[in-house]
């Protein structure tokens, strides 16, 4: 099949599905005399293996983990089950801190009563006047 058809089977766009072959995510496709991309049922497993992960928030880092794992033809499925209890460690991480941001906005929120001029707002005053935070430190899931 032609990545078009590919395309549409897996709810992707042919760019994406060009971008996972480039990252090697996805195996590359066989050419065509004309050289066009052809793809086979081995691509469309793939892809739905891919975009299901995405769908579950899952990095490119990760799929290739799960993809590595199923490679490796180990006789337990330990490797994957880990990669998953990780993945769920991290949203529950992720889940508590987005609480937090609620409730800094609901505090922020309350700054707030009524219709104001905006020179007399409550939050703009606070975000004018609290102390701006230190850099956060860029932190991913993965090791």
């Amino acid at each position: 099949m032609k990545i078009g058809e590919l395309a549409r089977i897996t709810n992707c766009t042919p760019d994406t599905i060009r971008f996972y072959e480039k990252e090697g995510l996805i195996p590359p496709a066989a050419r065509t005399d004309a050289n066009y991309r052809t793809y086979d049922e081995t691509h469309v497993e793939r892809l739905r293996l891919i975009r299901n992960c995405r769908e579950l928030d899952m990095t490119h880092e990760e799929v290739r983990a799960l993809l590595q794992a199923t490679q490796a033809h180990s006789p337990s499925c330990c490797a994957i089950n880990a990669l998953v209890d990780a993945h769920i460690h991290h949203v529950g991480t992720r889940i508590d801190e987005l609480i937090r941001l609620r409730d800094q906005l609901n505090a922020l929120r309350k700054k707030c009563r009524g219709e104001q001029v905006t020179d007399t707002c409550g939050i703009m005053h606070e975000l004018t006047s609290r102390k701006t935070p230190g850099r956060k430190q860029k932190k991913t899931h993965l090791a």
